[in-house]
Parts: C-alpha cells; sequence; structure tokens
C-alpha cells in the first residue's frame, strides 16, 4: 500500500505519479542539501572564530578607579562590575576604556584585557571548544532551516497538486455521477 503511487493501478493519476516524485525528491534535497549546509556553515563559523582568536591579544591593564562593591543594573555580566581601566599600546601611547572586573577591586590592580588589532578593547576570543560547540549549533541550525525551506516548498506543491487533483475528480464525477446514479436506482 505505501509505495501505490509506483505502481501501475487503475487508481494511479498523473498528479499522483507527480506527487510521489516530487516527495521523493524533497527528502533528497532535505538530506543531501541540509548536511551541506551544515557542513558549509560550520566551516565558515569555525573560520570566523579562527580568525577572532588570531586578531585579539591579551594586555595588562590597571584600574584608574576602585570597583564597587556592588554591581549596578548596567553593570551586571558574570558578576563583574565595569571600571575604568589604563593599558599602553606597543607603540608607547597609553589608552583607557571600560572594562569588566571582580567587584571590589582597588584601584591599581592589573587585570588581563583583550584588545583588537586597533588596540581598542574587546570582548576575550571564545576557547577552541567554545567555538567548536557553537559552529556545530550553527551548523544543525542551517540544516535544520534547509530542511524547513524545502518542507515548506513540498507543502505548496503538494498543495497545487492536491487542487489539480480535487479538479479531475469533479470533472469526472460531473460526468460519471449522473449514470452512478441510474445504476443504483
Amino acid at each position: 500500500m505505501r509505495l501505490w503511487r509506483w505502481r501501475r493501478n487503475a487508481l494511479r493519476r498523473r498528479c499522483d505519479v507527480i506527487e510521489a516524485w516530487v516527495v521523493l525528491a524533497a527528502w533528497g534535497l532535505a538530506v543531501v542539501g541540509g548536511l551541506l549546509a551544515a557542513v558549509t556553515s560550520a566551516g565558515a563559523a569555525e573560520r570566523v572564530f579562527d580568525r577572532q582568536r588570531s586578531g585579539r591579544q591579551a594586555v595588562s591593564a590597571v584600574l584608574t578607579e576602585d570597583a564597587p562593591a556592588q554591581a549596578h543594573i548596567r553593570a551586571v555580566h558574570n558578576n563583574r562590575v565595569w571600571v575604568t581601566v589604563r593599558w599602553t599600546v606597543p607603540d608607547g601611547s597609553v589608552r583607557t576604556g571600560e572594562a569588566r572586573v571582580v567587584p571590589d577591586t582597588a584601584a591599581g590592580s592589573r587585570v588581563t584585557v583583550w584588545t583588537d588589532e586597533r588596540d581598542r578593547l574587546v570582548s576575550a576570543p571564545l576557547s577552541p571548544m567554545e567555538s567548536a560547540v557553537q559552529a556545530a549549533v550553527l551548523g544543525a541550525l542551517a540544516a535544520v532551516g534547509t530542511g524547513g525551506a524545502v518542507w515548506g516548498g513540498v507543502r505548496v506543491v503538494r498543495g497545487r497538486v492536491d487542487r489539480w487533483r480535487m479538479k479531475q475528480w469533479a470533472a469526472e464525477w460531473r460526468e460519471f455521477g449522473p449514470r452512478w446514479g441510474r445504476m443504483t436506482g
């Protein structure tokens, strides 16, 4: 019964064969396209994370003020507070900016901050394990998105095939319906 659209029989119509091919093609496209999207997006994410790691460097900075003992609402992140820090760039000039530090740290304390190639403060890069997990999640999302797009396209095509089938049935019923009533009575 499952493969009735593929076998020759009196009830099979052209629209049934088209629908069977559309569903088969959709499964193939969903599997192959999903895998391809997953591998491509995960690889792209890994390359972005690798570039991010290579473009950031750890720098020693000094707190210019005492860190508050409690975090303000805007400053809460991993139980850290925002404080102004000062660091020296390779050309010898001094820069200042805001960085997150442990609450109640005294002014003059040394902390490690991360800078980019323009010596601006940035967040710490992801570790290789964190970037692998995020790349895998992005790959899985790409696969699911590809499968969802294929499924949506198949629903549209199958809806049109169903309308086509209903029109055929209506036309045939108009032709044979009146004769059917005479046979039963």
